[in-house]
């Protein structure tokens, strides 16, 4: 067994928590917003503005939560379903976190298998740590499906086309470099077989980039479910099926 492979210890009856990404956001505007509120609470000119001001700090938090909380678990529901899976395949979530995509896809695959990778970050997500996903794995009931690795997305110890269908969602972005970034697109691409899926949910931008990159796949915004506070932070889709070119080379 690999050192860097956690398996599930305990079976467990909580509801899965994939905590909230990038807490830091929500922490320092929701503060921020509170704090205009209660000075515009003692001021007498200029009140208006500052509690302006805190609302719409506010109004960010309150939609950032839900997004993080609740509304990308329901787009991902969506995606998933629309890749129409078997439920026999191997899949792949890159910088999988607590688990939130990872175990929505181990439910559609009953006889398959379902792998995440991750550097574990806390500033990237709460409570960010492979035990946290493997307990979240338990309490969805799909531990036996779910396996996690410790291992960088631009360096990944797997095999070319061992899977099926790579993911990941708002992951890449953090990858301090552009060149590093589209290495970790490559390696996604190359461990992914010949009429494999895969699907990046990413800052609009960015994923513009890899489509760039890739040169090929189809791109498409995910709504305001997945606006992180505001269509000025909304997420794309990108979607590109691994097709095999003339002379046996697989495109990348």
């Amino acid at each position: 067994m690999s050192k860097n492979l956690v398996c599930s210890p305990f079976p467990s009856l909580q509801r899965p928590r994939y905590g909230v990404d990038a807490p830091a956001v929500p922490a320092v505007n929701g503060a921020a917003g509170l704090a205009c509120c209660l000075a515009a609470a003692r001021w007498r000119r200029g009140w208006i503005t500052v509690a302006a001001g805190g609302a719409v700090l506010l109004a960010f938090t309150v939609v950032y939560l839900h997004r993080t909380l609740r509304g990308k678990l329901r787009v991902w529901e969506r995606e998933l379903d629309r890749i129409g899976l078997k439920g026999d395949e191997r899949l792949l979530d890159l910088g999988c976190g607590r688990g939130a995509v990872l175990i929505e896809a181990a439910r559609r695959l009953p006889s398959g298998r379902a792998h995440g990778v991750g550097l574990w970050s806390g500033k990237d997500q709460s409570g960010n740590n492979p035990e946290a996903t493997l307990g979240n794995a338990a309490a969805a009931r799909v531990a036996d499906r779910v396996e996690v690795h410790t291992a960088d997305m631009t360096a990944l110890p797997f095999a070319d086309g061992s899977f099926d269908v790579v993911t990941s969602a708002l992951a890449i972005h953090n990858i301090p470099s552009t060149e590093s970034r589209y290495r970790a697109v490559d390696e996604a691409m190359r461990v992914l077989r010949p009429g494999g899926q895969l699907l990046i949910a990413d800052l609009w931008w960015m994923a513009r980039t890899y489509a760039a990159h890739l040169g090929q796949g189809t791109l498409r915004p995910l709504g305001p479910a997945y606006w992180y506070g505001g269509p000025w932070l909304g997420i794309t889709l990108l979607h590109v099926v691994k097709v095999r070119r003339p002379g046996g080379t697989d495109s990348c």
